[in-house]
């Protein structure tokens, strides 16, 4: 954990983390004390409060805390001994980014570069629509996670996945000039929109499940059915919005990868295979982060269970 040494000869020390857990539980001799996880971008580590008082301090799951304590190794792990705790203040100048994995950019950064892009649409009807989506859904995309647990699953990461494939699909367009750059763009932007009604996600931007509308409906046709009524809404024209609805419903590709549709005209086919290639360059990726040149990564199972080498000159 990134704690700074307050007193050396007492071995204190304090800093900020985030409380992953937070447990509250009963000693032997009947006294509540708070059981916590705490967490930085470094790791994680178990805490005891033991002078806990229920109804005095109040704490939960995800809440940012500067925290004063010393270490100690119980049962041959780390363990913190909190000697006082409290939740952050605006003036200690703290973000969520600092204490969880995230996106390499912020997501103020990355939602003002789709921004640029749509506003660059000739067709007013399509910017229209891209543009009230992202309006109304601006919060969420800030800090929305791109999956549960596979690709992008971090804080941001929803933007990051978008942001990567936008910038693929502008060099594509630029490549090949009969593709319809506005409804390639529009698509990329749009593919994963309905992730933001499919995951449960809290402050910290890190997904704990999926919600009653991601099990039953997901974001696949989530995203065609928030189409339909954008659409009619802006008086898009019949034929565009069913080519937007088609390429999300599509995007994955192939039918065991949960798409209704395969890609049927060259847009959302170009969307697709984008879609795959930076989902896959990021698992590999991750993977190969954790192994040393020379080796292999172990089996990934979402990608049919290959092993992936890390040639001797990647450092």
């Amino acid at each position: 954990m990134n704690f700074t040494p307050v007193n050396n000869a007492t071995g204190t020390l304090e800093g900020f983390c985030l409380l992953k857990t937070v447990d509250q539980k009963i000693t032997a001799k009947g006294a509540a004390y708070l059981d916590l996880t705490l967490m930085d971008t470094t790791g994680e580590m178990n805490a005891k409060f033991w002078d806990f008082r229920p109804g005095v301090h109040k704490f939960s799951a995800n809440d940012l805390v500067k925290i004063r304590g010393t270490l100690s190794v119980y049962n041959g792990v780390d363990q913190f001994r909190v000697e006082r705790i409290r939740l952050v203040e605006e003036s200690d100048n703290v973000r969520m980014d600092d204490f969880v994995p995230c996106a390499p950019q912020p997501g103020e950064e990355m939602l003002a570069e789709v921004r640029a892009c749509v506003e660059k649409f000739s067709h007013a009807k399509l910017k229209e629509l891209v543009l009230a989506i992202l309006q109304e859904r601006e919060i969420q995309l800030l800090y929305w996670p791109g999956a549960f647990r596979l690709h992008h699953a971090v804080r941001s990461g929803l933007l990051w996945h978008t942001v990567s494939i936008l910038r693929m699909a502008q060099s594509v367009a630029a490549l090949y000039p009969q593709l319809n750059s506005d409804l390639l763009f529009a698509g990329v932007i749009l593919h994963d929109i309905e992730k933001l009604a499919e995951y449960d996600v809290p402050a910290t931007g890190l997904a704990s499940g999926y919600t009653l509308r991601g099990n039953l409906v997901g974001h696949l046709v989530g995203g065609a059915v928030l189409l339909e009524q954008k659409a009619q809404e802006v008086g898009l024209d019949e034929e565009t919005t069913l080519l937007l609805q088609h390429m999300l419903i599509s995007h994955h590709g192939v039918a065991e990868f949960g798409c209704a549709k395969l890609p049927m005209f060259l847009e959302a086919e170009v969307l697709a295979q984008l879609d795959l290639l930076d989902a896959r360059i990021f698992e590999i990726d991750i993977a190969l982060q954790g192994v040393q040149p020379g080796e292999y990564t172990n089996k990934l199972w979402a990608l049919d269970n290959r092993k992936f080498y890390k040639p001797k000159g990647n450092n």
